[in-house]
């Protein structure tokens, strides 16, 4: 059919004002208010102008459309709006014009602060809304119903993002709801919502409503439970990210059917199950991480070697056991992160294959084993964490100048030897080197081609030596330096070359002799310093070069030969804030000495100070003055000068006068006069009363009076020592509210008291010395199930108790107790801490004075681990319970000079740990338990003076006594005693009546020993000799149970004869089925 050109013409035209008249309609549809709407907006919100990179420059007459974070289309309508990091904190409700920007397709207000207010409804009004972002926005409350009717979103690139601030403010009370109208959504975030669903609850309400879901992202959502097989329903998954839940039980076996799976986060979540092999399977996984999950077993190895995998975290997973593959050339993998897992075997020089590698972190595994040269290989390589490990061997023969993207490398606490070379140091990015705690040895070499980037540079603990080379100072970024517990012998500290960035330098535990090159002494290298600790040296002159460094905040100086004065200068450095000079030889400090000083934390302890005690520094927070010779009274107002003093310590110097009143206007948690020449009342009345105080040491003075029972249920003491002066009367019983008291030592004074059970409910005691006093009494307390449960030393010596030693007690007494499982408990230092909060921290170790092996000690430190029972020279009478064999980890035994009658008990012998037991001027009667030898470790033992009988076991440590040991013993005999004292009466007449001449060479027979060997072998003769000679017996039914009997018991006592009659037996006649 032919259609005229006319027609076709007319159609064109149609065509053209149709045409025309669809864009006219399409070109009109957008409002002309969009200008002005936006400027409403920026009206209405609340947003600081200073902060603002895009709202400010919003104004009125300019092209809106070119406003920063408005994008728009052709027609003129705002199709884009990214507001988000503009510090919007309020403003926007469901009256705000933005709702009436009704051509809104992308809207960002992720990193505001909306100031905790709920989302607003009215987002339903935006149709055509496909990319909604609020992250970390600051709102709150609950995720309004009307964002799932936001259809549109299905159509965007991310499909729907929302994320609340950290604090889970967000919160989702019906998922079905939500995402009911949302059933083409691929992609869900929702990190930091709060969902709070079980796994059945959310799995459910997901797999049902988002069946093309690809992301899967709900991040701290407060998740729990196991993960429910519905999920399974959405095989599409690519991306699974359920970090920081509750979730809990294995990774399901569904997850081997998500073929496309390419991120799996399930970081902090309870999995505690071995991780499932099929991940090796997924050709596109790319990121694993598994961190701080409680994972199992052993983990597949195959998974390292999946091609496309690019970054794994099994990081934080301490019983996960597992070791690394061979890696194929040109792997993927660019992150591997294994620190704090039980991996170990050897690291492959496979590993020099994965040429995209950046990080390698196992910190805190068990690797052995060299380092592979292959390292060098790993040019992408960033950061290098292999600290704690088991390395051994050189690494002098790897080319870490090959490494040119290296930041980070941590090699400390390994075994690592040899030598450092230079090119370690080479790496053009390199800022943190850290070598400590190897055994690298030899010197430093000159350092060239050196990173000036490096900020940290530790080498401490190694054994190199020799002096330090001056290229160090070629590290001109250098922060920290700490060549500490090394050999070195000399330093650059005044070259012209300076680290003008370095804050920190420790050369501790050095064998530095001189500190300077020959320049002037008053120049530094380290103009900045802040910290520098050259403790532990063989220093003898005060560092005079850091006289102008007004930086200096820290000065460690202690434990060299520095001798003569402390220069006043010191005092002068305002920003000086610690000064340890202790353990030194310095006899004076320089006058005149200032008024004020800054200096907080000052240690002169261990020198040879004399004179007044100086106190110019009113805000110190500690002062360590003790072990100097000092000879001075203290100042009456030190309670006044020193307020804020936290830690105060006078002890051992030669101080006198009375203790002033004022000191009870400090603060002072730690507060030891102890061993001076104190005199006056033991302590003013208001010292019991002070809330701070936590040791109180004053033994060893000449304190008289008696003790304030001023004690309120505020006291915090946890040690309190006024042993060894002249105190008298009785305990304050107000002392029982000092429920932390671990320490108490009253001996050594004149007390008269009973035993104080009014202290049972103290549980933290570990300490109780009352010795040397005239306490009485029995010493058992009523009620005394879990008292004192942490006692280790108890020592009631040289007093006046009597009575029977109370089972009861004992039991309760369960430091002295070996664990259940029969181990010992670690060793530590008893010690009392604190100051973390005053700027002053500290921790004070006490000291008690004990008897042990027979003599008196002092023990500077007391272990958590020493125990000791000490109630020797006292009236008690009564057996030695056998309960008293619980007590398996005491060390120390003293029950000497009482009136304890009855057997040594043999649970004594279950006292493994005992070193030293004195029963010695008692009653004992019996013998000694033969259980007694199986204490290894007793090194003393005292059981003379009492009324023992029978033979001294010989066995391990028995053999080792001296006759002292068993002296005044009437029944007691054989070693290590002799004939002449084995009673202590002269020795028993021979037959004749004439004593024995022991230097004529004859001894005296034991019938008793022969006796038994004439016995044995008698009976011998008969069993071997029926066998031999009388053979007829052999052959008579009869005999033969006789012949099998004998020649089995034979075989027992003599096996040499089974090879000897073996070959002759044809001879005895014995028959061959006797020997089944």
């Amino acid at each position: 059919m032919r259609i005229p050109l006319f027609s076709w013409l007319f159609l064109i035209l149609i065509y053209y004002v149709s045409l025309s008249f669809h864009v006219f309609v399409v070109s009109s549809q957008c409002p002309s208010d969009q200008q002005s709407l936006l400027l409403q907006l920026k009206n209405s919100l609340k947003f600081d102008s200073a902060k603002s990179n895009k709202l400010k420059q919003w104004k009125n007459g300019s092209d809106y459309c070119s406003w920063e974070g408005v994008s728009c289309k052709e027609d003129g309508c705002v199709s884009h709006l990214d507001l988000s990091s503009e510090s919007i904190s309020g403003g926007l409700n469901n009256s705000n014009a933005l709702f009436d920007l009704q051509y809104i397709e992308n809207l960002n207000l992720a990193y505001n602060n909306f100031n905790n207010t709920q989302i607003p409804s009215k987002f339903d009004k935006l149709t055509n809304l496909s990319y909604l972002n609020l992250s970390n926005a600051g709102f709150v409350g609950q995720i309004p119903i009307e964002i799932s009717l936001l259809t549109r979103l299905v159509k965007s690139p991310h499909l729907w993002v929302i994320i609340s601030n950290i604090y889970n403010s967000l919160k989702i009370p019906n998922l079905r709801m939500v995402f009911h109208n949302l059933t083409e959504l691929t992609e869900l975030y929702l990190d930091d919502v709060d969902i709070s669903a079980q796994g059945a609850q959310w799995c459910e309400a997901i797999s049902s409503s988002l069946p093309n879901l690809r992301v899967l992202s709900m991040s701290g959502t407060n998740l729990s439970g196991p993960i429910d097989q519905s999920l399974a329903k959405i095989q599409s998954l690519s991306v699974i990210r359920l970090d920081f839940n509750y979730i809990s039980g294995p990774i399901p076996a569904f997850f081997a059917n998500f073929s496309n799976l390419t991120v799996l986060s399930l970081d902090f979540n309870s999995i505690s199950a071995p991780i499932p092999g099929f991940f090796a399977n997924f050709s596109k996984l790319s990121s694993l991480s598994l961190k701080y999950c409680q994972l199992q077993g052993t983990f597949p190895k195959e998974i390292f070697q999946v091609p496309t995998l690019q970054n794994i975290d099994l990081s934080h997973n301490l019983d996960l056991d597992g070791s690394l593959p061979e890696f194929p050339k040109n792997g993927s993998l660019r992150s591997l992160i294994l620190r704090w897992t039980n991996f170990s075997g050897f690291l492959p020089n496979s590993i020099g294959n994965l040429k995209m590698l950046s990080t390698i972190d196992i910190s805190g595994c068990s690797f052995t084993g060299s380092i592979p040269k292959s390292m060098e290989n790993l040019t992408e390589l960033v950061s290098l964490y292999m600290p704690s490990q088991r390395f051994q061997g050189p690494i002098d023969f790897i080319h870490w100048e090959n490494l040119v993207n290296l930041v980070h490398l941590q090699l400390e606490f390994n075994r690592l030897n040899g030598s450092i070379l230079s090119s370690i140091f080479s790496s053009p990015l390199l800022k943190e080197l850290l070598l400590s705690h190897n055994q690298f040895s030899g010197q430093l070499r000159e350092f060239h081609n050196v990173s000036s980037n490096l900020i940290t540079l530790d080498l401490s603990f190694n054994n190199l030596e020799g002096p330090i080379p001056v290229s160090i100072l070629s590290f001109r970024g250098l922060y920290t330096l700490d060549l500490s517990s090394n050999n070195f012998t000399r330093f650059p500290f005044n070259d012209p070359q300076q680290l003008r960035n370095l804050s920190t330098i420790d050369l501790s535990h050095n064998s530095l002799l001189v500190l300077y090159n020959g320049s002037s002494s008053s120049s530094s290298s380290f103009p900045q310093i802040q910290d520098m600790n050259l403790a532990s040296n063989k220093l003898r002159t005060f560092p005079n070069f850091l006289r102008n460094h007004i930086y200096l905040e820290r000065l460690d100086l202690s434990e060299n030969q520095i001798q003569g004065m402390v220069p006043n200068w010191i005092w002068g450095i305002s920003s000086l804030s610690q000064l340890n000079l202790s353990s030194n030889s310095f006899s004076t400090l320089e006058g005149p000495l200032p008024k004020y000083s800054s200096v907080s934390v000052l240690d002169l302890h261990s020198n040879q100070l004399q004179g007044q005690i100086p106190f110019f520094s009113p805000s110190a927070r500690y002062l360590d003055y003790s072990k100097n010779r000092f000879s001075s009274s203290i100042p009456t107002d030190i309670g006044d000068f020193l307020a804020s003093t936290v830690f105060l310590s006078l002890s051992s110097n030669n101080l006198h006068g009375v203790i002033p009143v004022s000191i009870c206007n400090a603060s002072y948690e730690v507060l030891d006069m102890s061993n001076n020449s104190l005199s006056g009342m033991v302590n003013p009345q208001c010292l019991a009363e002070m809330k701070s105080l936590r040791v109180l040491i004053l033994r060893k003075n000449n304190l008289t009076g008696t003790l304030s029972n001023r004690f309120t249920g505020y006291c915090g003491l946890r040690a309190l020592d006024l042993g060894r002066n002249q105190i008298e009367g009785q305990l304050p019983k107000s002392l029982a509210s000092c429920t932390n008291l671990e320490i108490l030592n009253l001996g050594n004074n004149q007390i008269m008291d009973t035993f104080p059970c009014f202290l049972k409910n103290i549980s933290t005691l570990r300490v109780l010395a009352l010795r040397s006093n005239r306490f009485y009494g029995g010493i058992g307390c009523s009620k005394t199930n879990g008292t004192w449960q942490m006692l280790q030393i108890v020592d009631l010596a040289h007093n006046n108790f009597n009575g029977e030693i109370p089972e009861r007690s004992l039991t309760t007494w369960q430091a002295m107790m070996a664990d259940e499982d029969g181990s010992q408990p670690k060793s530590d230092v008893l010690s009392s801490e604190g100051g973390q909060y005053t700027g002053a921290v500290y921790s004070f170790k006490d000291a008690i004075t004990v008897t042990s092996k027979g003599s008196e000690m002092d023990l500077v430190k007391i272990l958590t681990i020493f125990t000791l029972i000490d109630f020797s020279d006292n009236k008690f009478n009564g057996s030695i319970r056998e309960e008293m064999g619980v007590l398996k980890s005491l060390y120390i035994l003293n029950l000497s000079s009482n009136a304890i009658t009855g057997e040594i008990p043999s649970s004594l012998g279950n006292m493994r740990q005992l070193e030293s037991l004195d029963l010695s001027q008692n009653k004992l009667s019996g013998h000694i338990p033969q259980q007694l030898t199986k204490l290894t470790f007793l090194a003393f033992l005292n059981l003379s003076n009492n009324q023992l009988g029978g033979m001294i076991p010989t066995s391990n440590q028995f053999s080792t006594f001296p006759p002292s040991s068993f002296t005044g013993n009437k029944g007691l005999w054989g070693p290590p005693l002799t004939v002449d004292n084995k009673t202590g009466l002269p020795p028993p007449p021979t037959r004749n009546g004439s004593l024995p001449d022991s230097g004529s060479g004859h001894n005296e027979i034991d019938w008793n020993l022969i006796s038994i060997e004439i016995g044995f072998t008698f009976g011998c003769a008969i069993a071997i000799g029926s066998l031999v000679f009388c053979k007829r017996w052999s052959k008579l039914d009869s005999h033969k149970w006789y012949y099998k009997a004998m020649y089995n018991i034979l075989l027992k006592i003599v096996p040499q004869l089974e090879e000897r009659l073996g070959n002759h037996r044809r001879h005895v006649h014995i028959n061959q089925r006797w020997r089944r």
